[in-house]
C-alpha cells in the first residue's frame, strides 16, 4: 500500500472525524425523532423539526471544534456561524422534502432518514470544507464592488458612498 503524504493523511483523518460527528448528529436526531414520533405521538413536522434542531447543535459543535478545528476561525466566528446557519437552513428544507417525499411514496420516515443522510454525507462535507469552515478565509478586496456600493451609487452626480 502506498504511503500517504501528510496532507492526504490529514484529509483522511478529517473525513473519519467528519463521519463520526455525522453519526453523532444522525443518531441524536434519529432517536429524538423516534421519541417524539412513537413515544409522544407528535406530528411528523414537530418530530422532524425538533430532531433536526438537536442534531444541528451537536453537529455544529463537533464540526467547528473538532473536525474543522482551526484557530483562525475564531477571528471569523460570526461569519462561520452565519454560513453554518445558511447551509443548515438549506439542508433542513432539502432534508424535509426528501424524507417527506419518500414518506408520500410509501417509504417509512425511518428509512427515509437513512436515504437523506447518504446524500448529506457528501453534500455537507464539501460545503463545510470549502465554505463554512475553510482553511483560509479570503482576504477582503478593498476594490471589490459589493451590494452596498451598488445600492449607494447614484446614476447622475457624485456617489453617496465615500471611502
Amino acid at each position: 500500500m502506498k504511503k500517504l503524504k501528510k496532507n492526504q493523511r490529514r484529509e483522511v483523518t478529517r473525513f473519519v472525524e467528519y463521519m463520526i460527528s455525522g453519526g453523532a448528529y444522525f443518531w441524536s436526531g434519529y432517536l429524538t425523532f423516534f421519541v417524539i414520533d412513537k413515544g409522544l405521538h407528535g406530528s411528523f413536522f414537530w418530530a422532524k423539526s425538533v430532531a433536526t434542531l438537536l442534531g444541528w447543535t451537536v453537529n455544529y459543535l463537533l464540526q467547528r471544534f473538532w473536525v474543522f478545528r482551526n484557530p483562525q476561525l475564531r477571528k471569523h466566528q460570526t461569519q462561520v456561524t452565519g454560513r453554518y446557519i445558511t447551509i443548515t437552513l438549506v439542508d433542513f428544507v432539502l432534508d424535509y422534502l426528501i424524507v417527506y417525499g419518500l414518506k408520500q411514496a410509501g417509504v417509512t420516515p425511518y428509512i427515509g432518514q437513512f436515504v437523506s443522510s447518504g446524500f448529506f454525507t457528501v453534500w455537507n462535507y464539501l460545503w463545510y470544507k470549502l465554505w463554512v469552515f475553510p482553511e483560509k478565509f479570503a482576504k477582503k478586496n478593498k476594490g471589490h464592488t459589493g451590494v452596498i456600493k451598488v445600492i449607494a451609487h447614484r446614476a447622475h452626480g457624485h456617489s453617496a458612498y465615500r471611502i
